[in-house]
């Protein structure tokens, strides 16, 4: 017999699968070229047979687009989980490693030398990378490893390489390289194709199962590492391989996209708020609401206004408010 959290954790997700159905099937027709539900129905159905236009935009713009969107908030809301769980605390998000920051200066130095589109993919997925595996050698330079000395790793990376991409910022051409880094460093689907669906597929993908397949033992590494030595669990292995899996998520994330904050730290905590911390309800709940957040907010990203806004920029200022709401009804506990 289901419990009432499994009971509330299935109608959140089939709920939520349903309204994502919904929202991508509109993110096909809404846009600054609008185009009807019949127009959008026969060119799925008849690509090769339609308007050379209309055909454009509905497969080689938005169908891209919003397969792009739901793996991106998919991943990003996992990854968050299961971070959150890991490092027993709700205030950590998927760039704690500093692989936001990492693969940002991997793209903004591809910019600066003049890489093209798959130079800046390949620089920014191994900045990513790089990123981590330098916080993780920083964390065990302590004889004695810890979660917190990785979390301080983590930070010290981060602003590392946040400095570096201040600089190339400094000496990039003012006209044409500079606008280009500032705003991929905001984050947006705009330059969505099939190519970037692929990589994102693949990528997030593999790290999405591998999550998943291990979402029992995050349960057990938030109960920190003596119990998880107890029930026969080396916390420090499966702690690599779950950070390893988050860290793959992040850094295809921000390789197709830029750097979206918020995603990965609200979303599982909303869905903690209502559900359970169960990584078994918690992870499925969080990769159906990131998805569905995403693909919203990207939805008011280009239907708001003539120019399309940076993602990044929505999700913060939709993020920021609904964090205080969340860490104020707990009364200030963030554990």
């Amino acid at each position: 017999m289901r419990t009432r959290e499994e009971k509330r954790a299935i109608k959140l997700i089939i709920g939520g699968v349903f309204l994502l159905l919904f929202l991508c099937f509109a993110s096909l027709f809404l846009g600054r070229y609008l185009l009807s539900v019949g127009e959008v129905v026969s060119i799925l159905l008849n690509r090769w047979d339609s308007d050379g236009i209309v055909n454009t935009v509905v497969w080689d713009i938005r169908l891209p687009r919003m397969l792009l969107t739901v793996l991106v908030g998919a991943g990003l809301a996992a990854a968050g989980a299961s971070f959150q769980g890991i490092f027993q605390n709700r205030l950590v998000s998927p760039d704690i490693l500093g692989v936001s920051n990492g693969a940002g200066f991997g793209a903004a130095l591809a910019m600066l030398v003049g890489g093209g589109s798959s130079g800046i993919a390949i620089m920014a997925f191994g900045g990513g990378l790089i990123s981590v595996f330098l916080t993780y050698f920083i964390s065990r330079l302590k004889k004695e490893s810890s979660t917190l000395a990785l979390v301080l790793s983590g930070i010290i990376v981060a602003a590392f390489f946040s400095a570096l991409i201040s600089f190339i910022k400094l000496v990039a051409d003012t006209d044409s390289v500079l606008p280009s880094i500032t705003y991929w460093l905001m984050g947006s689907f705009a330059g969505a194709t099939f190519e970037k669906v692929i990589f994102a597929a693949l990528f997030i993908g593999l790290g999405l199962i591998v999550l998943l397949a291990m979402r029992w033992k995050i349960n057990i590494l938030s109960m920190g590492d003596e119990e998880a030595y107890t029930l026969g669990i080396n916390p420090v292995k499966n702690r690599v391989v779950i950070i390893a899996a988050s860290t793959f998520i992040t850094a295809a994330a921000v390789t197709v996209s830029g750097i979206i904050g918020w995603i990965g730290m609200i979303i599982p905590n909303l869905c903690r708020e209502y559900i359970t911390a169960d990584n078994k309800l918690l992870l499925p709940a969080s990769c159906v609401m990131g998805a569905l957040f995403t693909v919203s907010v990207d939805l008011v990203a280009r239907c708001a206004t003539a120019a399309e806004i940076p993602i990044g920029i929505l999700t913060a200022i939709l993020g920021a408010p609904i964090f205080v709401l969340v860490f104020f009804k707990r009364e200030g506990d963030l554990e």
